[in-house]
């Protein structure tokens, strides 16, 4: 018997979240921080990258020096740093204007240096097994509601949640009925966040698979 063709994969892009201010790490440029050896920015990259068709940068700030990753950068599209998900937006409205055909988008933040390597596989087969949907993870019994997978189609309900003065990443989720995706935590958590530099002295010489 012959094989049925698979359906194409649909394009997805991803984003890195790098626009926070970083105040438990000292108000330093969290994407530069120097984590075994390299940037967060370019563990999370490396991660990310294999899994997309191209990755995007959220960044407020010159973009300059981000310049040696070869990476898109995009400022917040809206004033006051309204948190992580202006810098979806950006990335969202991006993709709506510049790829046109690209129909999601995967995000994670900067201080995210071990995510796993079926990222964005696991939140397709979730946030498009009857979707368009979101789909956020989760390990060791905490959501991450910002390791997540959006529909591009979904950039107008979020910048209407924004100018309205919301906030709040798990809302927007659950008003809009986000499937989560749980990743084991051991024998190491593939979303610790590392916030403070007591978080990068807890992480180096773990497991990295």
């Amino acid at each position: 018997m012959t094989a049925l063709p698979l359906p194409p994969r649909p394009r997805i892009f991803g984003l890195i979240l790098a626009g926070g201010l970083a105040r438990r790490m000292g108000g330093v440029d969290k994407a530069l921080v120097t984590f075994e050896g390299r940037p967060l920015l370019a563990h999370v990259a490396e991660r990310l990258a294999p899994q997309v068709e191209g990755v995007l940068l959220s960044a407020n700030g010159p973009p300059e020096r981000f310049a040696a990753f070869g990476l898109q950068v995009l400022p917040d599209p809206l004033p006051d740093h309204p948190g992580p998900l202006a810098g979806v937006l950006a990335g969202l409205e991006h993709l709506a204007a510049e790829e046109p055909e690209v129909e999601w988008m995967v995000s994670a933040p900067v201080d995210t240096p071990r995510l796993p390597a079926d990222l964005v596989t696991r939140l397709l087969a979730a946030g498009g097994a009857d979707g368009p949907h979101l789909a956020h993870a989760a390990s060791g019994g905490r959501t991450h509601p910002v390791v997540a997978l959006w529909p591009v189609a979904l950039r107008h309900a979020l910048r209407a949640y924004l100018e309205a003065g919301e906030r709040r990443v798990g809302q927007f989720l659950s008003a809009h009925a986000a499937a989560c995706v749980p990743w084991p935590s051991e024998p190491h958590d593939p979303f610790a966040n590392l916030n403070a530099p007591e978080d990068l002295a807890r992480q180096t010489g773990s497991n990295s698979a």
